[in-house]
């Protein structure tokens, strides 16, 4: 069971950061609704679809960075615990990561509206 709890515990940070390599090394060519950073800023353009891919990628990235290493400080007590109890720190440290996961978001779109205009065109600086 203790396996299990680190493997969930560890799981979001380490797809946060293949998933954001891939994105900023390999953005898909085309906009698409299936694949890739998608909302309505990003999908304006190539250029804006381009932009928000590096800049998520890398910002996942990061973000994916730190909370592995949170995570993998978190698991360290799951060795002195009941199972219940690591399950229940598990589940906590997963809720934890999605706002992680979702507050990436905010400044990706923040950087997209600081250099695009509302069609998409660069913004002068």
């Amino acid at each position: 069971m203790i396996v299990f709890n680190i493997v969930f515990t560890l799981f979001i940070p380490v797809l946060m950061i293949l998933c954001g390599y891939l994105m900023y090394k390999h953005t898909p060519k085309d906009i698409n609704c299936l694949v890739g950073y998608r909302t309505a800023m990003s999908m304006k353009n190539q250029e804006t679809w381009d932009f928000a891919h590096n800049y998520c990628g890398r910002l996942w990235v990061k973000v994916g960075a730190v909370m592995t290493i949170i995570s993998a400080l978190v698991c360290v007590p799951y060795f002195f615990m009941s199972s219940g109890k690591a399950t229940v720190i598990m589940c906590i440290a997963e809720v934890i990561q999605v706002v992680f996961l979702c507050w990436t978001i905010v400044p990706t779109e923040r950087a997209l509206k600081d250099n695009f205009d509302q069609d998409g065109n660069r913004k002068d600086k």
